[in-house]
């Protein structure tokens, strides 16, 4: 007998017969012998609803108000959930992040876990409940609603996987695994087995959607077994995201190519090549709580440089407007934007042992007349910077290049 978390998002969940089948899922997985707890989203679209309607009322809504508002998502869940597996003959029982309790900081929409009272789950687990918890949400220590922002029921379900010491944590979404690329671009884009906690936040932050990071970053540091499955599909094994040293010793090189479109380029052109202009640059942008991606600095001529750093599109309008404001100030002859970037990488725990994966990548784009723009790098990554147009060309070459279709 395990005790298993399982972790259904909105699309899982977005009409009463999804809501049916995922009581199916779990009343199986009960009489199995197994011990389940499980964590809701809110129906698909539902926390999209309930903002427009906050932003209706006030145009900048006061975020303890607006926690109130959209955690009620995942309370209608959580009950449609527990009256349908009571429907099926199992007992089961709701709880909402207040009643559980999580306890989190008070950083209204953008909450982080501090501490999890685990007792009131155990108790109905052993009394043979199947325990429905609303993700996303919780309480700060005055018993004020809060939510972890956008993803945080997959940071609910590994949370309580960690303080209940589960066997595994399952994330149940609209694909069956993680796959080494997006087959929508990659129709030969193979689903993996296993990968790594490490590969896995990688991809993820460069742009693979199918795991918040946040999630990812809990279930490494607490060693949680996660795995991906598909609430659409019966029987599969879906990807298991695990420890380096779990994983098969002939790990491939490369594991996966993430990219993201939502890259744009800012260049400030003829600042003084002198101790310091990077922070004179970047110093207001980091003020501003903007986000700096990949970062490149030319070599310097006539005392002179050019500086270039990415930020998310949607923040490179404000970027640009802080940047025109401290142009006199740090001596540079212009600013030129840029947002027609796109980002692509490739990930995999094998780089540290086998050289040469960078020349691989270089040498594949250059055949393609694909220009990089910038690049930048980790112990399991290399990204780089290119025209948005030549993204799915690049994904396509390079899954090809490293033969992740039948490695």
């Amino acid at each position: 007998m395990a005790l298993i978390v399982q972790k259904y998002g909105g699309t899982s969940v977005g009409s009463p017969d999804r809501i049916k089948n995922v009581a199916n899922r779990v009343a199986k997985y009960q009489a199995e012998g197994h011990q389940v707890v499980v964590v809701v989203s809110a129906m698909s679209g539902e926390t999209n609803r309930l903002i427009a309607l906050t932003k209706e009322v006030a145009a900048t809504p006061d975020p303890r108000e607006m926690d109130v508002v959209i955690s009620t998502g995942e309370q209608v869940t959580i009950g449609l959930l527990c009256m349908a597996l009571q429907a099926a003959g199992v007992k089961a029982r709701s709880y909402t992040g207040g009643q559980v309790k999580i306890l989190t900081d008070s950083a209204f929409t953008k909450a982080r876990i501090l501490n999890i009272d685990e007792a009131p789950i155990k108790a109905d687990l052993n009394s043979g409940h199947v325990v429905v918890v609303a993700g996303f949400q919780g309480v700060d220590e005055l018993g004020n609603i809060t939510t972890l922002g956008r993803g945080g029921s997959d940071t609910t379900g590994v949370a309580l996987a960690a303080a209940l010491k589960a066997d595994e944590c399952q994330i149940y979404t609209d694909v069956d695994g993680v796959y080494t690329t997006d087959p929508r671009i990659v129709p030969e884009a193979r689903k993996l087995d296993r990968i790594t906690f490490e590969e896995m936040l990688e991809m993820a932050s460069l742009g693979s959607k199918v795991l918040q990071i946040r999630s990812v970053e809990f279930a490494g540091k607490y060693r949680v077994k996660l795995r991906v499955l598909s609430s659409f599909q019966d029987g599969g094994e879906g990807t298991l995201i695990t420890v380096e040293e779990e994983t098969n010793m002939e790990q491939p090189v490369i594991s996966g190519i993430a990219f993201n479109r939502d890259e744009a380029k800012l260049t400030v052109l003829g600042v003084p090549d002198k101790p310091g202009i990077a922070y004179q640059i970047l110093g207001p942008i980091a003020d501003a709580n903007i986000d700096v991606d990949m970062i490149i600095q030319n070599v310097g001529h006539d005392g002179c440089t050019d500086f270039s750093f990415t930020v998310g599109r949607g923040d490179l309008e404000k970027a640009a407007k802080i940047l025109e404001g401290v142009k006199a100030h740090i001596g540079a002859r212009s600013i030129v934007a840029d947002k027609s970037m796109a980002k692509v990488s490739i990930v995999g725990v094998g780089m540290r042992s086998h050289p040469g994966v960078a020349s691989r990548m270089f040498r594949t784009l250059a055949e393609e007349g694909i220009n990089i723009q910038m690049i930048s790098t980790s112990e399991i990554k290399i990204s780089v910077a290119i025209d948005e147009k030549y993204l799915e060309l690049a994904v396509r070459v390079l899954h090809k290049a490293f033969e992740l279709e039948t490695a």
